[in-house]
């Protein structure tokens, strides 16, 4: 169908997830899982699609952060076009478990949000800067 786009593999896995627009360099998804544990340790961060969901659209969130092997797809499949409409950039990370270790949980996490990034303030708009020029 025209204008869908096609799953796409990423660093030769299996084809990457509907909802994945932008394929985030490895060394990018690092610096961004630690800006969260940073912004987690000295500022706010809201873990959760749910929680993820309402930053989104009371246009509080500075980064999104979205995991890659999210499953059904639909649970999270709604954040990165709301967070377009918003503005607001999305990391897509590899797992659940690296966005739910990093915001500060024992389980893994399908979605993450900084809301105020404390000590990783500079960090968190180099990254934001460097997934805008990856669009």
């Amino acid at each position: 169908m025209a204008g869908e786009r096609e799953p796409t593999c990423r660093r030769g896995e299996q084809p990457m997830s509907v909802y994945v627009t932008t394929d985030i360099p490895a060394d990018l998804a690092d610096d961004a899982l630690e800006a969260l544990e940073v912004a987690r340790d000295t500022g706010r961060v809201k873990k959760g699609t749910n929680e993820t969901t309402k930053a989104i659209e009371r246009g509080n969130a500075d980064l999104v952060y979205v995991a890659e092997d999210v499953s059904p797809e639909e649970i999270v499949m709604h954040l990165p076009e709301l967070a377009d409409e918003k503005g607001i950039p999305v990391v897509f990370i590899e797992t659940q478990d690296d966005v739910g270790h990093a915001a500060g949980l024992e389980v893994g996490s399908a979605a993450a949000a900084i809301v105020d990034a404390g000590e990783a303030d500079g960090d968190v708009e180099d990254i934001a800067d460097k997934v805008e020029d990856l669009d």
